[in-house]
């Protein structure tokens, strides 16, 4: 949860009092641990927030009853003392009858279950508990102590209460998304294995209805040949439509037939094992397809780095990589249309545009150059005892670059300092000196480049340097000026 969180967040965004403490009262998580990992990927923590949230848990812990509105952790951790682990049928029924065990401000606590609850990499299932009374959507479902599953719902209509004999419905839809989506997980495990070697370990993984993602211990970026061999080996285990066994056994007996643990999942002495298709097996307790061909075609969408020998894909089963094809095709068909060809003849329309704009700005630096050479004579008649200190707006770096230059060439110029402030943002100051000024290029912009945030321009003879701050620069031409009359 704390790196969907981290993932959604922008640069150094704060990561809310409401999510720290849902870490800490769903999951365990201290605080001081969350503000740890938010540091290192340059996030604050609203600590303030999540005092007000304990502070309202506790309220509500005091004021909690068996069967009433209040409670927290506390309910769930008597619960799981007096009864024990929440029983989860969820593997072959989508629709359970059970009992209703507590009923907390948020949360619904049951004897037995169909949602399956968040773990392993794998989130929790949604769907609605209906009782003589009342309906609950259930819009999350945790663990609230150790076995105990947590349905945290919002309230349809009417009242669901402790005793009562309850219908609880999964979403079957999404949860089928996940099934496939998780089985995928594995066979990719397998097959970023064999592609890259028996160096690549799982180091995190997240599987929703939508995609999937997976993390690996791997020193380099995954070439285009490496992802489509990838993503061959997955598709033939997958036309082959072999098992999918998901059995229990002991943890001793899984790890001697040569199942694979995954990243960070915590195992007792009785364990589950996925088996997916002839090559794959690995403990896990999550859901999972029967065969191999209801996972359908999978498609990796994203490779990138996430820390040092650390890299991360995400990928898509199902009806997924059918509807990103045809999301393609209505993308290839709109730049066809734009290009005026038809879609066989747009690698080669590209092509020839892309000559075309080369060829473009090649006469345009041309006459850039023609025009710098122009301007050079006026400027360089601006010159007061062989320095000219001047802004021009209207060229960009390389163009700025070229008229100091040709100022600095003209007959008794010293030294020439242009400012640039280009229309597309940023700015360009540029120094230009003589062989025999006795000048550093370097230096006679050194503090103008600080002035406008920016830095760079370490030659002696032709200093560029870039800023970010476009209103400071009529400023930091006037430092050059001071600096050079002083």
């Amino acid at each position: 949860m704390l790196d969907t969180e981290l993932d959604r967040l922008g640069p150094g965004a704060t990561i809310g009092g409401s999510v720290a403490f849902l870490l800490h009262d769903t999951h365990g998580f201290p605080l001081e641990l969350t503000r740890e990992i938010a540091l290192e990927r340059g996030h604050d923590v609203d600590e303030d927030g999540f005092a007000t949230e304990m502070a309202e848990q506790r309220r509500r812990a005091k004021d909690a009853r068996k069967g009433g509105g209040g409670g927290g952790v506390e309910v769930f951790a008597a619960i799981s003392a007096e009864q024990g682990s929440t029983l989860f049928l969820g593997d072959d029924s989508y629709a359970v009858d059970a009992t209703v065990l507590a009923v907390t401000e948020d949360s619904i606590v049951l004897n037995q279950t169909p949602f399956y609850a968040e773990s392993g990499g794998q989130v929790g299932d949604i769907g609605v508990i209906t009782s003589p009374t009342g309906r609950a959507r259930i819009v999350e479902t945790v663990y609230g102590a150790p076995g105990v599953v947590r349905h945290r719902f919002e309230v349809l209509e009417g009242d669901i209460e402790v005793g009562q004999s309850v219908n609880a419905v999964i979403d079957g839809e999404r949860r089928d998304a996940i099934k496939r989506n998780h089985t995928a997980t594995h066979l990719l495990h397998w097959a970023l294995r064999e592609t890259l070697g028996d160096h690549v370990k799982q180091q995190g993984s997240l599987v929703g209805p939508d995609r999937l993602r997976f993390d690996f211990s791997h020193y380099d970026a995954l070439s285009d040949d490496e992802i489509i061999a990838i993503e061959d080996l997955v598709a033939g285990d997958i036309l082959e439509n072999s098992p999918a066994r998901h059995y229990e056994t002991t943890k001793d007996e899984a790890e001697a037939s040569g199942a694979i643990a995954f990243f960070g999942d915590k195992y007792g002495d009785v364990v589950k094992v996925l088996e997916a298709g002839p090559h794959s097996t690995e403990l896990c307790g999550g859901t999972h397809v029967k065969a191999l061909g209801d996972i359908g075609p999978v498609k990796i969408i994203s490779e990138a780095s996430i820390g040092s020998n650390i890299r991360r894909i995400e990928a898509v089963s199902g009806t997924g990589p059918i509807e990103r094809l045809r999301e393609d095709e209505r993308r290839i068909k709109a730049a066809a249309d734009a290009m005026g060809v038809a879609t066989d003849e747009l690698v080669d329309a590209v092509e020839r545009r892309v000559a075309e704009v080369k060829e473009l700005r090649t006469r345009i630096r041309d006459l850039e150059r023609q025009a710098a050479a122009g301007r050079s004579g006026e400027l360089a008649d601006l010159a007061i005892d062989g320095i000219v200190i001047e802004r021009v707006d209207g060229l960009d770096r390389d163009g700025v670059r070229d008229l100091a230059v040709a100022i600095r060439d003209r007959a008794g110029i010293k030294a020439v300092v242009l400012g640039t402030a280009p229309e597309g943002g940023g700015v360009t100051i540029v120094a230009a000196v003589a062989a025999d000024s006795g000048l550093n290029a370097s230096e006679l912009i050194a503090d103008a480049a600080k002035k406008v945030k920016g830095g760079g321009g370490k030659s002696a003879d032709l200093a560029v340097a870039g800023g970010k701050d476009p209103e400071a620069l009529d400023e930091a031409l006037d430092l050059v000026r001071a600096a050079v009359r002083s």
